[in-house]
């Protein structure tokens, strides 16, 4: 023990194969009280003989100890060895009488004839061998001295001296082993010989059934040196490694077999393999190894095994012994394997004609009417190599890019006749990807992209041979086996590894040495019983501490120990005297230990099995829908109970329900309540038949149990009286679920245990769930299936030949509005019973509502297997759904798998680009799919295979859901299978990415956690490694888009945010020369999963609403998770906060209405620019404001809101979604609707008063929010299909309900209308959003470092002395007056440059001259600056006397700056203010006109006084008047805008009963009402002798109204079976239609 107590390597290395410290420990000590007995046992032997007339279960006879000198010829005296550990076959024995007799059996060519130990034939059927390949000279002959089969007995050999199982020294030669002999071949670990044994003896189990070629060799041969330390070594290192790739094996074993050293990855692994001690007597070799796929060529056919576990064929005698547990590959699992076949027939079902092309990144294609229009046209810009100038092209948008290579090859090229078009693409400059020459240009995202932000489109043409191929496939690739083992385990693996083969060795090693003793005691059976129970109790713990019924009753007949509590009934301490007793209880526990071996290699993903898969497969199939008998099983009891239970709950019940798509099939039933017990382990046992009153004929094939485990909590001390004790409520603890049928739709039968998942995990009756094998310390659950002689299998049934349809029509007019009401829900989570019986018994007419098949099946009664034919006939004779109801079906509430099955084939119809839209709901949804191989699994992997951007997306999104612990494990071979398509390229690129993931990942947390100061540093540090890496790599591909390649970092342009999560600003290098850097933000500490979904929802939003031809110009940016935590943000460029915009106006700023607005002005000085950015900007936040409050965002400030230069406004950080509003004790922060505030409405009216625009912008959130409405179910399908996803803020039924009332689907389109201009309405005269920004400026002050560098509000960029030249005289000359965007007076300033030959002048009013005043203070002391004149004056301020006197005043103040000191007089701030603007380029001296408010958005009609916009339409003898807008009314006599109301009667009215008004507006003179006037009870004949009168008046308190225009309407006239829409102008008692 000496040798381990300071190497804390030696610990590391055991513990990477799976065992624990303290089992180590125990084992070791074990050891060593064996050995001290063993020589005590020596002692004792020399001085006395014993006879028996049974042979010796172990006897120590001289021919065993020097057996390995007889030739092989002498296998005839061969004894059976008995064996559980494997490491050392001496040990491994159990004498066999000569009267049993062995058959004869001929050995290779050469040998001598005779008995032959080994017969032919399976093994008896209760025997257990787990067989050690070894060579002909390793026969482990024991050589009975005679033939007769007399044996001598001869006392155990001395002890050799103590060695720690630490080390592994070499091992000395033995006697009689030729040290010349070589070794042909090693034996591969997966090979098993067949004997027959008879029965009665020790071990009672059968691991294999398979007879074994023996091959030939020479009779001579003998066991020769061979290097086992090396060789156990490298079989070590390789599970270490956890490495399953055949090359890498193979050439480890020709390493070896070479005289090379063992496998070398790179360093030398500290400590040798766990292995049992060179102490125990007698020494022989060990085992040796051979390659597990040396021979591939004798996979049994018709089995899906792609590892042979057959022979080496070239081994003479493959007769071995011992227990020895062997590896296998991932086909042990029958699903694993099943699927494995699959992948291997969807990959070779590819027809790839030019593999060079699956290397490519096509860019996406996203037809629309807007973008393919003919009338069009695109200017492109062509580079080529050949050409020295670029080409420029106008083209159509529907041309396609064909032919623009085309033109683009007749500059190129002089003779086109041998040129191939189709061998050239074009590619974005700066962007790795290409376009697709079969498509329109316009279709394409990137020509999109270009259009909508007006950038210059730039394509370079290469030829197809000068392209990228290093994420080409190649036929190798797929042709390569479909091996997942190796691939899961290149993952970072969130699942704990299994117990290892060579650990589990060791302690079998132990229990057998335990056992030997135990058998040969004379006396003190105790002692030696609590020895047997440590090492059973070392198994059991390192095998999830599950402690059998068996091993119980086992263990339960050796005499009481102290290592366990007793059983109630004591047995007789005389029995076990009687050796045949011991016998029996030893080969009972054996039995015990191994069944529990096997159940856990079956429950487990261990490296090793007892027991070839499907060796128990039956024969006999009985179908589930002829079995009555009901459901029944045995809960027996739960393992690895945490200690702390037991102090703080009692009572413990198991509650078993049986669900199917998340219902419930029947009552939960309960075990009785239970305690602690104690055994091996702390437990608790109920051991209780349920039985459910379900036969299993009734049971749908996708039933789910759910195990739930419930205690009572113990009450605190003082509080235990009986009261207390009757008001306490049973506590969750833990909870699973498992699909009573399996993938092959058969019973579950047999012993099961299941992890159980925290009670404080989700509700599982909605899914399926793997156990819980993710925790290591995880609660276990052990239920008993009945076993059977058949297999009891759930077979589909055909739909029904016939089912009828009818028209909805058909119906009853109640019956179709209730039906109709009823589909209006858009989803079925909100069906009451009510509504699903009546869509059940209505469902024949429901054919022609398509897209109400969800609600339809989720109102089916019930699933079992007589009710499939009429769900399947309705299903197949369905109208064939869109893709966006179609997903309505992979919702958990839908497990069927044929139902699932009709949803994937309806989806199958997406575009790649729409199926990238969906992709992270897909990658949810198969967690609903009860089984690993799936139609939807299959769909993915095809798509995945065919498309890079596919490939790439799919594997961030399977990478992400290895986080979801419940899910790891199916992810895993996913993703492994994922990788196992695409091909050695891509998976060598994704191992980069990752790299480079990890490297960001672990520098931002750095940088997170260092203090402010020492941030900068640590940031220019990490930024060497990241350089490092691409030194290392070359290029990667950023995990934001596959288009995304880059080759280094540039640490000049790199940074970091002051804010909490201190996210990193990077900068990448661009492979192309021809692109700009690629700038993003990482982030780490923050899930950015919910940016990425909002960012999702917002961009099908913008594509819907591009599709109906209303393109809101949203800003779509890209976000991706790349770990829980951890990911990357795509930085928009040319784009501020609001928050920076309105502080360049003072910390006040956000309470002003002119900082939007001038920003603009700043960025777009030409009157068409501004106007174009004014145009964008009210689409933009129309936009905004829609989806923003669909999906409930909040947490808005104006630190997460963006404006772009060209009047584009978007929305970043969606911390908080859903209505989830952050909280000040009790009051919401996010008080308003949505975030509209006055500054916007400024940029919109193009001023502080209404004006027409304003009538577009509302206009255009209620179309945008009326066209959302129109796909309610898209929205929560895709939302309803996260709810698995862990977002916090989207994981129930309520939060999708916020969406659903969001949107409104059971208002009509005129409602919606008017609610959402309430809306606006109440967000623009919200004070609480100001309020919100305002606070957030002076949170954000303590973020301004003193290195931000200051700038002038009104100045588009900073200037210098040296880029503008010195001045050398600055004079103010005049002031003028101004009238746009205020009233007031301009100063007219003459500047003087040195070496400048004429003046230039600029124009600032005083305003502006006071914020360079202020900025300056903030860089100089007031000592250096001259004093400003005063702002404050009495009297006017605008009026001329004071800005004559401001004139002088600043002027002196001018000539006192510029003589300043130089620091003062020559800094940026003022050399920025005195370079001309572009409204500077204008003509001084000139006053510019009063500009329009209204501009070139009032429609050119007629304006008498004003126009007011309807819309009129009549329906079930209702006539609708909805009053939208009225825009130019005139002002009030005194000059003041009206507070204009609309009064509406309907003539003729005598008593004036038909009168209807509207609300009244505020000060304006353009309202917006969008209110619905309603006359009901009206026939339509009526109509025709009826007129509108339409008045619209002022407010005027207590005086009498004022009349502004009135205008009559015939609706005779109007052809009102349609709605009608337009503006009627308003005179005085005038007569107007439409």
């Amino acid at each position: 023990m000496s040798s381990t107590q300071g190497n804390g390597e030696h610990w590391k290395s055991l513990e990477s194969v799976g065992i624990s410290r303290k089992e180590l420990a125990m084992a070791e000590a074990l050891q060593m009280e064996y050995d001290a007995l063993s020589q005590l046992r020596h002692d004792k032997e020399e001085s006395r003989a014993k006879q028996s007339t049974d042979p010796a279960l172990i006897s120590w006879d001289e021919p065993v100890l020097d057996f390995y000198s007889k030739p092989a010829g002498r296998q005839k005296d061969l004894k059976l060895l008995r064996g559980l550990s494997g490491s050392d076959p001496t040990l491994n024995y159990n004498s066999l009488s000569p009267q049993e007799g062995l058959s004869n059996h001929s050995t290779s060519q050469g040998s001598q004839p005779g008995p032959d130990p080994w017969p032919k034939g399976s093994l008896a059927g209760d025997y257990l061998y787990i067989f050690d390949g070894s060579d002909e000279g390793l026969s482990l002959s024991p050589g009975l001295g005679d033939i007769d089969g007399s044996s001598k007995k001869l006392s155990p050999p001395p002890l050799p001296p103590r060695v720690s199982i630490w080390d592994t020294p070499p091992l000395p030669p033995r006697k009689g082993s030729p040290s010349s002999s070589k070794i042909s071949q090693p034996n591969d670990v997966n090979t098993f010989s067949s004997v027959e044994h008879p029965p009665g003896k020790l071990l009672g189990r059968r691991i294999l059934e398979e007879d074994e070629e023996l091959g030939g060799g020479g009779p001579g041969r003998l066991l020769g040196p061979v290097d086992y330390d090396g060789i156990n070594d490298a079989i070590t290192r390789l599970n270490l490694k956890s490495t399953y790739d055949a090359e890498m094996l193979r050439d480890t074993t020709r390493g070896w077999k070479e005289g090379r050293g063992p496998l070398d990855f790179g360093k030398d692994t500290p400590g040798k393999p766990v292995a049992r001690s060179k102490t125990m007597p007698p020494q022989v070799p060990p085992r040796t190894y051979a390659s597990r796929y040396a021979n591939r060529k004798n996979t049994t056919p018709g089995k899906n095994r792609r590892i042979s576990a057959a022979p080496v064929g070239s081994r003479p005698h493959a007769v071995t012994n011992g227990h020895e547990l062997f590896e296998v590959s991932e086909e042990r699992d029958e699903e694993v394997a099943a699927f494995c076949h699959m992948l291997d027939i969807l990959r070779s079902g590819s027809d790839i004609q030019d593999y060079s092309l699956t290397g490519y990144v096509w860019s996406a294609v996203t037809p629309s009417p807007e973008h393919l229009g003919d009338e069009v046209n695109l200017k492109v810009t062509v580079l080529c190599d050949s050409l020295r100038e670029p080409l420029t092209f106008t083209c159509n948008c529907s041309s396609t890019v064909d032919l623009l290579i085309h033109q683009t090859l007749c500059y190129t090229h002089d003779e086109l006749r041998d040129v191939d078009v189709g061998d050239f693409v074009l590619k974005p400059c700066g962007l790795e990807e290409f376009l697709q020459n079969k498509h329109a240009l316009g279709s394409h995202e990137y020509i999109q992209y270009c259009r909508k932000f007006d950038i210059d489109i730039r394509l370079q043409l290469m030829e197809q041979k000068a392209v990228r191929s290093d994420l080409a496939r190649t036929v190798n690739d797929d042709q390569s086996p479909s091996t997942l083992n190796y691939l899961v385990h290149l993952q970072e693996r969130p699942v704990k590894q299994t117990i290892s083969r060579q650990a589990l060795s060791l302690l079998f090693d132990t229990y057998h040495n335990e056992v030997d003793a135990f058998l040969l005691a004379d006396g003190d059976f105790p002692l030696k019983a609590d020895r047997v129970v440590q090492s059973v109790k070392a198994i059991c713990n390192a095998l999830a501490a599950v402690e059998t019924p068996e091993i119980t009753n086992a263990l339960n007949q050796l005499p009481p120990c102290p290592s366990r509590m007793q059983p109630k009934i004591q047995k007789d301490p005389s029995v076990l005297a009687v050796r045949e007793n011991r016998e029996k209880v030893v080969e009972a526990l054996t039995a015990a230990i191994l069944d529990l071996v096997e159940l856990y290699c079956s429950t487990f993903n261990a490296d090793f099995q007892t027991a070839v898969p499907g060796s128990r497969k039956h024969d006999l199939v009985q179908e589930a829908c002829h079995f009555t008998g009901p459901l029944a099983f045995t809960v027996y009891a739960t393992h690895r109970i945490p200690i702390t239970w037991a102090t703080s709950y009692e009572d413990f019940y198991l509650s078993c329900s049986l669900s199917h798509g998340g219902r419930e099939l029947c009552s939960p039933l309960h075990t009785r309540r239970a305690h602690f017990s104690k055994y091996l382990f702390h437990l608790i046992i109920w051991d209780q038949q349920i039985c459910f009153p379900v036969q299993v004929n009734r049971l749908p094939r996708e039933t789910l149990l759910c195990a739930t485990l419930y205690a009572l909590p113990i009450p605190l001390p003082g509080s235990s009286s009986e009261a207390n004790k009757q008001r306490r409520v049973p506590e969750a603890l833990g909870w699973v679920t498992t699909p009573l049928f399996n993938f092959r739709q058969v019973l579950t039968c047999g012993r099961k245990l299941l992890g159980l998942w925290p009670a404080t995990q989700e509700n599982p009756s909605a899914r399926w769930s793997a156990p819980n094998f993710h925790q290591p310390d995880s609660v276990i659950l052990q239920i008993d299936f009945p076993t059977s002689a058949f297999d009891i299998k759930f077979t589909s049934p055909p739909g029904d030949k016939f089912s009828p349809r009818y028209e909805f029509g058909s119906l009853r007019e109640e019956d179709q509005r209730v039906l109709k009401n009823i589909m209006q829900k858009e989803s079925l989570y909100w069906l009451t019973d009510a509504d699903k019986k009546r869509l059940w018994e209505k469902r024949y007419y429901c054919h022609s509502e398509v897209s109400s098949l969800p609600l339809v099946l989720a109102s089916a009664p019930s699933w079992e297997w007589a009710c499939l034919p009429d769900i399947y006939a309705l299903l197949k004779q369905w109208t064939h759904m869109n893709h966006q109801d179609a997903l309505g079906l992979l919702h958990a509430t839908f497990p069927d798998q044929e139902v699932r099955r009709m949803a994937v084939q309806w989806i199958g119809s997406l575009s790649d680009a729409e199926l990238l839209d969906y992709l992270p709901q897909l990658v949810q949804a198969l967690k609903y799919e009860c089984y690993l191989d799936s139609p939807l699994v299959r769909f993915l992997l095809k798509r995945a295979v065919s498309d890079l951007r596919v490939t790439h997306y799919f594997f961030w999104l399977l990478k992400d859901g290895l986080k979801d612990s419940q899910f790891s494990i199916r992810y895993q071979y996913l993703l492994a299978a994922l990788l196992c398509c695409c091909g050695k390229g891509l998976r060598e690129e994704f191992n980069r990415q990752c790299w480079l993931v990890n490297t960001l990942a672990k520098l931002a947390q750095q940088v997170r956690e260092a203090a402010p100061s020492a941030r900068q540093g640590i940031l220019r540090t990490g930024l060497e490694e990241v350089r490092q890496f691409f030194a290392l790599n070359g290029s990667c591909r950023l995990p934001l888009s596959p288009s995304l390649l880059v080759k280094g970092i540039v640490p000049r342009d790199c940074s970091y945010f002051n804010s909490n999560a201190v996210p990193l600003k990077l900068s990448f290098q661009n492979v192309d020369p021809l692109g700009e850097n690629i700038r993003v933000i990482f982030k780490c500490g923050d899930d950015l999963r919910q940016d990425m979904l909002t960012l999702q929802m917002i961009r099908i939003m913008s594509k819907i609403w591009v599709q109906e031809g209303l393109d809101m110009r949203m800003v779509i940016f890209r976000c991706f998770s790349t770990g829980r935590g951890r990911g990357m943000v795509e930085m928009i460029p040319n784009a501020e906060t609001l928050r920076k915009i309105q502080v360049e106006h003072g910390v006040t700023g956000s309470f002003k209405d002119r900082p939007l607005a001038d920003w603009l002005q700043k960025h777009n000085p030409g009157e068409d620019e501004y106007e174009k950015a004014v145009e964008n900007f009210i689409y933009s936040c129309a936009g905004c404001c829609v989806a923003t409050y669909v999906l409930g965002i909040c947490d808005r400030h104006n630190d997460n809101i963006m404006l772009k230069t060209t009047g584009h406004m978007f929305h970043i950080d969606f911390g908080r979604f859903l209505g989830h509003a952050q909280m000040f004790g009790n009051i919401k922060r996010d008080r308003a609707p949505f975030v509209f505030t006055s500054d916007m409405a400024y940029v919109i009216n193009g001023g502080d008063k209404p004006s027409s625009r304003f009538h577009d912008f509302v206009d255009l959130c209620c179309q945008a929010y009326n066209l959302i409405r129109k796909h309610t179910h898209l929205f929560l399908n895709l939302l309803g299909l996260m709810l698995s996803c862990g977002i916090p803020e989207l994981s129930d039924l309520e939060d999708l309900k916020y969406v659903y009332d969001a949107l409104r689907p059971q208002d009509t389109e005129a409602n919606a209308t008017t609610y959402f201009t309430r809306l606006i309405e109440s967000s623009l005269g919200s004070v609480a959003t100001k309020l919100n920004f305002f606070i957030h400026n002076l949170a954000q002050m303590k973020f301004t470092g003193s290195d931000d560098r200051l700038t002038l509000s009104f100045a588009p960029r900073t200037h210098t002395l040296k880029s503008s030249g010195r001045i050398s005289d600055v004079f103010l000359c005049r002031h003028e007056k101004i009238f746009h965007p205020n009233k007031g007076y301009v100063y007219v300033v003459k500047v003087m440059r040195e070496n400048a030959h004429e003046a230039t002048y600029i124009q600032r009013t005083f305003e502006e001259f006071q914020e360079l005043h202020n900025k300056l203070r903030l860089l100089f002391p007031s000592s250096l600056l001259p004093s400003f004149p005063s702002r404050f004056v009495i009297g006017r301020s605008r009026g001329e006397a004071v800005a004559e006197r401001r004139r002088e005043e600043l002027n002196r103040y001018i000539w006192h700056l510029t003589h300043a000191a130089p620091e003062v007089a020559e800094c940026d701030l003022v050399y920025t203010f005195f370079h001309p603007l572009p409204r500077d380029d204008k003509a001084t001296g000139t006053s510019p006109a009063p500009k329009s408010s209204d501009g070139s958005w009032a429609r050119p009609v007629g304006k008498v006084g004003g126009e007011v916009k309807l819309s009129i339409s009549y329906k079930n003898n209702k006539l609708f008047i909805m009053v939208m807008h009225i825009r130019g009314l005139q002002l009030l006599q005194d000059g003041n805008d009206p507070d204009p109301y609309v009064k509406i009667y309907l003539l003729p009215d005598p008593q004036k009963t038909t009168k209807k008004k509207t609300k009244v507006a505020r000060k304006t003179c353009n309202p917006t009402y969008n209110e619905m006037l309603v006359y009901d009870g009206i026939p339509k004949g009526d109509l025709q002798q009826r007129e509108l009168q339409l008045s619209v008046l002022s407010e005027q308190g207590f005086w009498e109204n004022v009349l502004l225009g009135e205008v009559h309407i015939r609706l005779r006239e109007l052809d009102l079976a349609q709605e009608k829409t337009g503006w009627f102008a308003l005179g005085s008692r005038s007569h107007e239609t439409l």
